[in-house]
């Protein structure tokens, strides 16, 4: 098996992925943010407020709330996304604006929570129709974060007995004679995360499978 070899500082990166969200959607209509995103039980308003439920919430917190919630992690996630939903879909993008250089995470590798506001983002901008501007260095670690464990998405699971090929960077995981998946390395990353609609950009034998695997 082979695998590239990136690194990126996971903090900035965060940092700027937030705040480049929050500039993308400043101007959205009311219609645009009741829009689903590619998590069909949140809309885009919903599912940017997960993500400043991400960045408010520690360690002993996210316990807590795991307990609470009798370890029902689609009911955590959405006590915790209500705590975050402003009165207008302005309000609660003014939330995540606030919370752009939070450091808080609930635990793990930081590049975990990379991975979070990079396929959210992904989640939210695609059904709207806009483009992502993640940098190929910063979709690399994650591709590469993802190849190597399943953490909060089963990536590793998804891209097992897959060659998978970024065309626009170093990304590369998986046998030299397994089936073939290339492509952008944010789609390759997004589709190891369960994103089947972003295998539309990806081509190869191994697609089928791959698509497959996206619940």
């Amino acid at each position: 098996m082979t695998m590239s070899t990136v690194t990126t500082a996971p903090w900035p990166a965060v940092h700027a992925e937030r705040a480049a969200l929050v500039a993308d959607l400043a101007d959205l209509t009311p219609q645009q943010w009741a829009t689903r995103s590619l998590c069909p039980e949140w809309t885009v308003e919903e599912t940017v407020a997960h993500l400043s439920a991400t960045a408010s919430t520690g360690r002993l917190r996210w316990i807590r709330s795991a307990v609470g919630a009798r370890f029902d992690f689609a009911l955590h996630n959405r006590r915790r996304l209500d705590e975050q939903l402003g009165g207008t879909p302005a309000e609660t993008l003014a939330i995540l604006h606030s919370k752009i250089d939070s450091t808080v995470a609930p635990m793990g590798d930081a590049r975990a929570w990379l991975g979070e506001v990079v396929v959210h983002g992904v989640d939210v901008r695609r059904p709207l129709g806009l483009p992502t501007t993640t940098p190929v260095a910063v979709a690399t670690t994650v591709a590469e974060f993802y190849a190597s464990r399943d953490f909060a998405v089963p990536s590793r699971s998804n891209a097992a007995g897959l060659r998978l090929v970024a065309d626009d960077g170093p990304f590369t995981t998986g046998d030299d004679d397994a089936p073939l998946v290339t492509g952008p390395t944010l789609a390759l990353l997004t589709a190891m995360a369960g994103r089947a609609a972003c295998c539309d950009d990806l081509a190869g034998p191994g697609v089928a499978t791959l698509r497959a695997r996206c619940g």
